[in-house]
């Protein structure tokens, strides 16, 4: 299977068809986005769709899903082979996101008290830092924001029920990063998601990612965020110790600050730490409401492989948590890779169900990292984080005065961050020019995130039964070769 290509069917619209060959089963969520997203440049597509043996839809929003389709057409290639019978394409449905309506019956916008509608024309995009932030936020409050105003410019990641987008906010011309998660809630659960994200106006830390506002269109809410140039760490393989230190650093200031506020971050994990040009590294992703993280739950089955062991098993759980998940994040940081081994070897085939990820979270002793390899206190530390017992685990102000923190300087030593940004960046553009370097499933041939990583599959020229014009001529540079077809 891994040798050959297997087609990859997008269907357009009735009538039409994209085929796209894929060389690798490592295909993820986001790639298959990425490709509906050159196809349907202009339609927001956050979820699609294929049919089981019965010919009922399944909606695909994760990796997981995702991993639960390629397993269902490796079956069935198999079956097809074992009585010498045709290998159909898998054929995938895009789900775009449907236009507002009156299922938004409020018009939903953030709206503080420090902000008041009538003042939003009065105030300017000039100026810098927290200020310039800070005026960008009160057009969004102001309530003149919605779906009209957003160009959107790219998918730059998937996760926790919603896709992020990089944007262009119309008016002031300034970038921004816009999650859009589809829910299925009442007017009334609107509302109180809307009230409890008003807390995050309240957030003015340089290690949190700076909260513009959010509002509800139809079924869906998008929040609108900072643009962080440099994307999530998990892009980046292993980290050294010296950067990964003033990354700690920020990572666990920026949980003290809202700890501080009463807020558990509840998905600590190296795709919810982001990192600038500039070197700067912010939280993002924090569950500040409540509401919405209920209902993100209700809405998509799924767990998480960084969930401390006492949520796993169902107690009673508070900031201790987000210490374990701390450990686990900086321990696969530090070795480039998830360091449970089992789940690590079956990644990307569907064959780890959530049972066995909390079996070696729940059964495996602690990890710890190797004491020939990293320093004493860095050891020390994520040891401490990862003890089992929560009551083991250090407490914020533990944290904070830990001499690897202690070492590892202040918020504003982010010239390491920068220049290891810079040549590590470097790197992933020269192995995506020379592929042959690392094998060709390590580079990808599409990109549209900020910056690509290198888990990512390779993708060739979909040769269609009955080839139209090709597609590839309208795309961008880079982008896989794909070819339209006309079913009859």
């Amino acid at each position: 299977m891994a040798a050959q290509p297997f087609v990859i069917r997008i269907s357009v619209q009735e009538g039409e068809e994209v085929d796209w060959a894929v060389e690798s089963l490592q295909l993820s969520f986001r790639d298959v986005l990425d490709v509906i997203g050159r196809i349907l440049p202009d339609v927001t597509t956050t979820a699609f769709e294929y049919e089981d043996e019965d010919g009922d839809r399944i909606t695909v929003r994760s990796d997981e899903e995702m991993q639960a389709m390629m397993s269902y057409y490796v079956n069935q290639i198999s079956e097809m082979q074992a009585i010498g019978g045709e290998v159909m394409p898998l054929v995938i449905y895009p789900r775009a996101c449907k236009p507002a309506g009156k299922r938004n019956i409020h018009g939903l916008t953030v709206k503080t008290k420090a902000f008041a509608a009538g003042d939003s024309g009065k105030r300017s995009m000039s100026g810098t830092g927290r200020k310039q932030s800070g005026d960008l936020r009160q057009i969004l409050a102001s309530g003149e924001i919605n779906e009209d105003d957003i160009q959107y410019l790219a998918i730059l990641g998937h996760g926790n029920g919603g896709t992020v987008y990089k944007a262009n906010h119309k008016s002031s011309s300034k970038l921004m990063a816009v999650k859009v998660i589809p829910l299925d809630v009442t007017p009334e659960v609107q509302k109180q998601i809307m009230s409890e994200l008003e807390i995050l106006y309240r957030c003015d830390s340089p290690h949190i990612i700076g909260f513009y506002g959010a509002f509800f269109t139809e079924n869906r809410i998008s929040i609108c965020t900072e643009f962080m140039d440099g994307g999530s760490l998990e892009l980046y393989g292993a980290i050294p110790e010296p950067v990964l230190g003033r990354i700690a650093f920020s990572v666990v200031t920026g949980l003290n600050y809202l700890w501080g506020l009463k807020i558990m971050h509840r998905d600590v994990k190296p795709s919810n730490i982001l990192v600038n040009t500039k070197g700067q590294v912010k939280l993002c992703d924090f569950g500040v409401s409540v509401q919405l993280v209920d209902s993100i739950a209700k809405t998509y089955v799924g767990t998480s492989a960084y969930m401390a062991p006492e949520r796993i098993l169902g107690d009673e759980y508070g900031i201790h948590s987000d210490v374990w998940s701390l450990g686990l994040s900086l321990l696969e940081m530090a070795l480039g890779r998830f360091p449970y081994p089992k789940i690590q070897k079956n990644k990307y085939y569907g064959d780890v169900v959530p049972m066995e990820v909390f079996q070696c979270i729940l059964t495996e002793n602690p990890l710890a990292l190797s004491a020939e390899n990293f320093s004493p206190p860095f050891v020390d530390f994520v040891g401490r984080c990862m003890q089992k017992s929560p009551k083991e685990r250090p407490s914020p102000m533990q944290l904070l005065q830990h001499p690897f923190i202690q070492a590892s300087g202040d918020s504003s030593d982010t010239e390491v961050i920068a220049m290891w940004m810079g040549q590590r960046r470097a790197q992933i553009d020269l192995l995506q020019q020379n592929p042959e370097k690392e094998g060709p499933s390590c580079v990808p041939c599409i990109q549209t995130s900020a910056v690509s990583g290198l888990s990512r599959p390779s993708s060739t020229v979909a040769r269609s039964p009955r080839p139209a014009a090709p597609y590839a001529q309208t795309a961008p540079a880079g982008s896989p070769s794909l070819y339209r077809r006309t079913s009859t």
